[in-house]
């Protein structure tokens, strides 16, 4: 078995990156989901990302498998939620733009690259966890649910019916 392991993009990565996101956007147009269908995430958030230090890959032997961002300032579009609210106030980090590359389907490492940054966040001080995802992407709310985040209601990344997100929430 390969070595498989976290670490940090840097923009030498962009390109492989940006073909992870293009697989990741077919597939969930596949779905039936518009999320990721309006150009986002664009090759000027994943860079940012990368400048910023937010964005990791898995990486399999020598291969890019899959990429994050985990953000540990807070999100904007989480201040204002419809349903059950936000459990617990103060500092939070947040797993967006996740996508294993098709080219490993089937091996778990969604799973393995999740628990990865769980255990970034936390050794980086964040005991609260969050994170969003369209309501027709099934895979990443199973996901999600695997790992013991409580539902918190609606959140919008944009001010159009598109924009609408199922909120989660976990404290580690």
């Amino acid at each position: 078995m390969a070595a498989t392991y976290v670490r940090l993009a840097t923009l030498a990565d962009l390109p492989q990156i940006m073909t992870i996101i293009a697989e990741a956007k077919e597939l969930l147009k596949e779905d039936g989901s518009s999320q990721w269908q309006d150009g986002e995430p664009s090759r000027d958030t994943l860079q940012e990302d990368i400048h910023l230090q937010h964005c990791y890959l898995l990486v399999v032997g020598s291969q890019i498998a899959g990429v994050a961002a985990l953000v540990t300032e807070p999100d904007p579009n989480y201040q204002q939620i419809a349903g059950e609210g936000w459990q617990k106030q103060g500092p939070y980090a947040t797993i967006h733009r996740i996508a294993i590359s098709p080219s490993f389907k089937g091996q778990h490492l969604g799973r393995y690259f999740f628990s990865n940054l769980l255990t970034l966040a936390y050794q980086k001080g964040f005991r609260q966890m969050r994170i969003d995802t369209h309501e027709m992407n099934i895979r990443m709310q199973s996901l999600i649910q695997a790992f013991g985040f409580s539902y918190q209601g609606i959140i919008y990344v944009s001010p159009n019916p598109e924009g609408k997100r199922l909120a989660y929430e976990l404290s580690l």
